[in-house]
């Protein structure tokens, strides 16, 4: 269907058409809510109503959804209206500049503008294959350059296998653009894809992994160096049979092509995909070295060169070209890209390295700070133990750690820049910048976020719990306080700043049971008290910039908005202002900083989703893979078989609980009902999961049953108004569970359900009894394999969290088995050991004897020296299989291969580039 601009769809108002293809029309819009322009691709109206048009449109849409890169172009949301016809759009980003194909059309791209756009071609290749996404029709008119050098990948509309069952009619067009022929034409051993651009085996009709692409980044690459076709022909038969059989004229290449980029065309342009070049990292990472190799390899570009063609840049790090080498070189090529013209304003960008033989963690938050006056540099990294702090001189070339500060997160500057606060041994600590004795201020359980503010008071989150609100603890230490209020339908505070001027905190809020922070809210308190206000809805992390802006994450991307310091609010709409960002939606989490001089520093990367796979891990540290695909799950519970496991999984809408065979690979959802089903737990016997859902009234949790196989119905177990939140664990007689429950002033409580009747005769529930109450928050209850001891975690009033063991039903106890803080205990059923996590992911084991009534424990050892990923309050994130001696998880990648995570962005002129693109509005 053809709109006319002024038209209007949801929030957008059409501003002109862009172009038209076989799958769609693009337009031009404006979002009148961001007020910012977007492109809008619609479905042709002759296909509104095919079934098969419409699903394949859907699966542009869910591809785009699941890729978040700074060279990927984003979706933004999908349009479906019936008034005033029946549209379906896609809400896009929209990219300014040439396609890659006008570039190549003047004739070779030279190595100093090819090496940079190929190598980002190649990372966002990279980003998707990891995603398991194939791309499928690479080629120059799906490659933007925009004005600034950002390269933009588009068009994933034939990314992925398309459904078996597709009934889709082919189509076909010119060679110059797409004989893509759809899902019933593959079948027919047809081909899909542009046929100049297509992979041997692609254009045989055959399945195609990432190697597929490969060859096409090969194939351009090759076009850019020599500015012609690889593959031309007058018609599509012709193309596709000199891609089968025409020999490569590698003469053309111009004869300053380094050699070792030759090399790497020749690896992507080999026909037999199993001798081709198997990873488009590699690829990258040669681009890389081949870009940083000087001029005898990528062309007549120094340092001193691009120094002097910057001005702005003088207020660059004086150590900064001795230490960028490799990435740095190549940025530059990208930011001074010749074929600009008029350029909008862009930030001045520096990849540097930390200065340390040591890598940054990939935990939520900012591992890298600047000091107030900008002229310090902070950092968390790893070296070849735990990791620790170090800090670096901007005038200096290597950074020094500071002892004592040994599995440090999360660090903040004090005011004056003289002390460094941060999380560590379930403690907030500080550390003078100078060095000398780390000194604990207060317990703190977990750590998500703080700021030190001028009356030398922090501000920070101790745990990540649903009702977590900031707390607030003088910088000499002592006992904490709550921090303000929640706001309505709030449950979660996190990642706090302290304003300028001493009078307000920022900090971003949640509802208690969301699984992404996009929808979060940026709120504005005054530290002196005071109704909290929100200044922005939809966004996270937000920090405050010098210029009189607020800039925050959203959907991957740093948006800024002007702020007013006096009034506490936005002055203006928020716009777009910096991608490539490492952040963390499903905590809120991101890893950038802004000095108070207006320095911008960040871990570049992208949007980290939560969604991952399950993993086998075991006590040698080795992961392998239990279930592959990419998915928002929690709390794992292996079957008292150990062939299935029960976990809760996320759509982003609602968590139900599913069951998992993996010998057969098998998921099946065993909860449909419209609410929050967590916490599975099976039965002794195996026939039943217990779980909590608060299905009955939103946000009270009561427990549940439902037989594993999925048969019969959902009983209800418990009815209260308190949240029974945790159906922990059976004892091994099958007749008593021992839960968890919120119960007021007391907190989290034990609980105790017994169970009447048996298998014939059906079972009742009992009435619920505590078997443990006190000021602390008790979780987890966890009965031991002889159901003689219970094993449990209490957050004592100060924050921490530790394991305990009691004596069943009583009295005896408790032992406590953590000595640096823990939770989530399992039991060994093979051994007499005891599992918990101890901070952020570190598997621990005690191993215990019994002495008549008595429980004794040894000094805790780490489980596996390779941590587990995505342990948060209500995430257990592992559980030991039965055989005692792997557990299911998420491992946190191996970085043993050499590929250290040790460089940071500056940004030198933030300020100025936020106020042109997010002018304060006047009044």
């Amino acid at each position: 269907m053809s709109v006319a601009p002024g038209a209007r769809l949801g929030q957008y108002e059409i501003v002109g058409p862009i172009g038209a293809g076989g799958m769609g029309e693009v337009y031009r819009a404006r979002d009148s809510k961001l007020n910012h322009d977007v492109a809008i691709k619609i479905l042709p109206d002759v296909f509104a109503h095919d079934a098969e048009r419409v699903a394949r449109f859907t699966r542009e849409a869910q591809t785009l959804a699941s890729l978040n890169h700074p060279n990927i172009a984003q979706i933004y949301g999908v349009i479906e209206e019936d008034q005033p016809a029946h549209v379906h759009a896609l809400v896009m980003e929209l990219v300014e500049g040439e396609d890659l194909s006008a570039l190549i059309a003047r004739g070779p791209v030279g190595l100093a503008d090819a090496l940079p756009i190929a190598g980002q071609i190649a990372d966002a290749l990279e980003a998707a294959h990891e995603q398991g996404v194939v791309h499928r029709d690479l080629k120059p008119a799906n490659v933007k350059v925009r004005p600034d050098g950002t390269v933009k990948v588009l068009d994933f509309g034939l990314a992925k296998a398309l459904d078996a069952g597709s009934k889709d009619p082919a189509y076909t067009s010119n060679a110059a653009n797409s004989p893509t022929l759809t899902a019933r034409a593959t079948q027919m051993g047809m081909i899909i894809g542009t046929a100049a651009y297509m992979a041997p085996e692609q254009a045989r009709g055959k399945a195609v992994d990432k190697r597929a692409d490969i060859w096409a980044f090969g194939v351009v690459l090759y076009e850019m160096l020599t500015g012609k076709r690889l593959f031309e022909a007058e018609d599509v038969s012709e193309t596709l049979a000199a891609v089968l059989r025409q020999d490569v004229d590698w003469q053309a290449l111009p004869a300053a092509t380094p050699p070792r980029l030759k090399a790497l065309v020749c690896d992507c342009l080999v026909r037999d995909p199993r001798q081709r070049l198997r990873d488009v990292g590699h690829a990258r990472i040669e681009i890389a070295r081949i870009g940083a190799s000087g001029p005898d390899s990528a062309g007549p570009v120094s340092p001193a060169a691009a120094v002097a063609a910057a001005p702005a840049w003088r207020r660059a790090l004086p150590w900064a070209w001795a230490t960028v080498s490799t990435v740095a070189l190549l940025a530059g090529l990208v930011t001074w890209a010749p074929w600009r013209s008029a350029p909008a304003p862009t930030p001045r960008k520096l990849l540097a390295s930390i200065g340390a033989d040591a890598s940054l963690p990939t935990s939520v938050g900012a591992s890298a700070i600047l000091s107030p006056d900008g002229t310090t540099l902070a950092f968390v990294a790893r070296q070849a133990g735990p990791a620790r702090l170090f800090i670096r001189r901007l005038d200096q070339l290597q950074a020094a750690p500071l002892a004592g500060t040994e599995g440090a997160e999360n660090p903040f500057f004090s005011p004056d820049g003289q002390w460094l606060a941060f999380f560590a041994d379930g403690a907030l600590k500080k550390v003078s910048v100078a060095g000398g004795a780390a000194v604990s201020l207060c317990d703190a359980a977990e750590n998500i976020g703080g700021t030190w503010t001028d009356d030398d008071t922090i501000l920070f989150t101790r745990s990540g719990a649903p009702n977590a609100r900031l707390m607030r603890v003088s910088a000499a230490g002592g006992t904490p306080e709550d921090f303000g209020a929640l706001s309505p339908g709030a449950g979660r505070q996190r990642w706090p700043q302290a304003l300028p001027g001493g009078r307000a905190v920022l900090y971003s809020e949640h509802s208690p049971t969301a699984t992404n922070w996009d929808t979060a809210y940026l709120v504005v308190a005054p530290l002196s008290g005071g109704a909290p206000k929100v200044v922005v809805r939809g966004g996270y992390y937000g920090r405050y910039v010098p210029s009189g802006h607020l800039i925050y994450l959203y959907q991957g991307t740093v948006f800024a908005v002007p702020f007013d310091l006096t009034r506490l609010e936005t002055v203006g709409p928020a716009a777009p202002a910096l991608e490539g960002v490492t952040a963390f939606p499903a905590s809120g989490g991101a890893k950038l900083a802004v000095s108070s001089e207006g320095t911008l520093v960040y871990v570049p990367g992208t949007a980290v989703s939560a969604a991952r796979p399950i993993d086998w891990l075991t006590r040698d540290g080795k992961a392998a893979v239990l279930r592959a695909t990419n998915a928002l799950w929690s709390n794992p519970r292996f079957s008292p078989n150990g062939q299935k496991l029960a976990v809760d999984i996320s759509d982003g809408k609602q968590r139900d609980v599913w069951v998992y065979e993996w010998a057969r690979d098998t998921l099946t959802q065993l909860t449909f009902d419209p609410g929050e089903d967590r916490f599975p737990v099976w039965t002794s016997d195996g026939r039943r999961l217990v779980f909590a859902s608060d299905r009955a009234k939103a946000g009270t949790f009561n427990l549940y049953w439902a037989n594993a196989d999925g048969t019969g119905e959902v009983t209800r177990l418990t009815d209260s108004p308190e949240s029974h939140s945790q159906g922990s664990s059976w004892h091994p007689s099958a007749r008593i569970l021992a839960f968890q429950a919120g119960r007021g002033a007391t907190r989290g409580d034990l609980m105790i359900l017994p169970m009447e009747g048996d298998a014939t005769r059906g079972w009742t529930p009992g009435t619920p009894t505590v078997f443990l109450s006190s000021p602390a928050n008790e979780t987890t209850p966890t009965f031991s394999p002889d159901g003689r001891w219970i094993a449990y975690a209490s957050i004592e009033a100060g924050g921490a969290s530790d394991v305990y063991v009691r004596q069943f039903p009583g009295p005896g106890g408790p032992w406590r088995i953590s000595t640096t803080g823990g939770r989530f205990p399992r039991w060994s059923a093979t051994a007499p050991e005891l599992l918990f996590i101890e901070g952020q992911g570190t598997i621990m084991a005690a191993r215990y004897a019994v002495v008549g009534d008595s429980f004794r424990a040894d000094t805790p050892q780490i489980w596996s020296p390779t941590g587990i990923q995505g342990v948060a309050p209500g995430n257990a994130g592992y559980d030991l299989h039965p055989d005692g001696k792997r557990v299911a998880a998420a491992a946190v990648a191996d970085d043993s291969e050499g590929v250290a995570n040790d460089k940071v962005v500056f940004v030198f002129n933030f300020g100025e580039y936020l106020k042109k693109i997010a002018p304060v509005a006047r009044p």
